[in-house]
């Protein structure tokens, strides 16, 4: 009986280099413009913001998180002690208002807004307006 037969030496496929890997994709010049643009607005705040504003700045970003983190919480975990959170998220916001017209009043370049307000008249409006928040809030609380 003879069947067919196979040849002993088959063509090898392995002669055939295999594709290369696609190039990886070039950064957007949208991605790059927003970075440089980002880089260059936070180099230009290092350099002009005086050390007292980037002070007052790093306040506002705490209450910032201070207030996200709060709204999570509530969110995430519970809310029982509903005016506990009302408390604290309406002193936070309002903390934050009260630093950012501290803010505006004390920086140099709006000087020419606040031209009857000393910074030191400034200070003294926001630490009676915490003291005046604060007691309302501790009142809400109950």
């Amino acid at each position: 009986m003879a069947g067919p037969k196979t040849p002993k030496h088959a063509p090898s496929k392995a002669a055939v280099p295999p594709p290369a890997p696609p190039p990886p994709p070039a950064p957007s010049s949208t991605k790059t413009a927003s970075a440089t643009a980002l880089w260059s607005l936070w180099g230009a705040y290092l350099d002009t913001t005086p050390a007292r504003l980037k002070f007052v700045d790093s306040f506002l970003v705490f209450l910032v998180l201070s207030g996200v983190i709060q709204f999570v919480y509530c969110v995430l975990v519970t809310s029982f002690p509903f005016n506990a959170f009302l408390a604290g998220f309406a002193s936070t916001v309002g903390q934050f208002v009260l630093t950012a017209s501290l803010r505006s009043q004390v920086n140099a370049g709006n000087r020419a807004l606040f031209k009857d307000v000393s910074p030191e008249r400034a200070f003294a409006d926001f630490v009676v307006g915490s003291v005046i928040l604060h007691f309302f809030v501790f009142n809400f609380l109950g």
